[in-house]
């Protein structure tokens, strides 16, 4: 598990199907206002990507990515 990589949705492309709480086995997510919210992200598995690549709307990114650091 891992302190520094986790999800961040971008509620502008999440659609609200629920695909990436179906799929995490780690509890990293619950449902809040019919959207997924990270409520557990020391639960993610470090560099898992999981939820990134079975969500169809890209809405997923993660905390502590090269990706992530290079938008701040």
């Amino acid at each position: 598990m891992a302190d520094t990589w986790y999800p961040v949705v971008d509620y502008e492309n999440c659609t609200g199907c629920l695909t990436c709480v179906e799929f995490c086995p780690h509890g990293v997510f619950e449902v809040e206002n019919d959207k997924p919210k990270v409520v557990r992200p020391k639960n993610c598995v470090e560099f898992c990507r999981g939820c990134q690549k079975i969500c169809d709307q890209e809405a997923i990114s993660y905390a502590g990515s090269s990706a992530e650091k290079a938008k701040a």
